[in-house]
């Protein structure tokens, strides 16, 4: 997240930021971005906290139980998610930044 918001603002890029780990984020957004994106891509399970899931929790994975997941525990969605205008892109990657943004 940090990289992220340095990039967007050392390219003077504004952004509105919403922490969906302090303030959540809605069923119906979380659902759009799994349907653009795919739940697979929104679902972090690089990060400690879906690797300190219970297994019985891990088995089965599907969207919907996915979504439940990070609906309970927001960590569990990559960040940052950007959504410009209904365009997303999931994850920080300065050139895939540069593409959508110029230098």
């Amino acid at each position: 997240m940090k990289k992220a918001r340095a990039w967007l603002e050392t390219h003077r890029v504004a952004c509105h930021f919403h922490d969906y780990k302090v303030s959540g984020v809605a069923h119906d957004v979380l659902e759009n971005w799994c349907a653009a994106l795919g739940w697979e891509t929104v679902l972090n399970r690089a990060g400690t906290t879906f690797r300190t899931l219970p297994d019985a929790d891990k088995l089965g994975l599907d969207e919907e139980k996915a979504i439940a997941l990070m609906l309970a525990q927001p960590s569990l969605i990559k960040r940052p998610i950007l959504d410009r205008g209904g365009d997303l892109t999931a994850g920080f990657k300065p050139e895939v930044y540069e593409g959508l943004f110029g230098k």
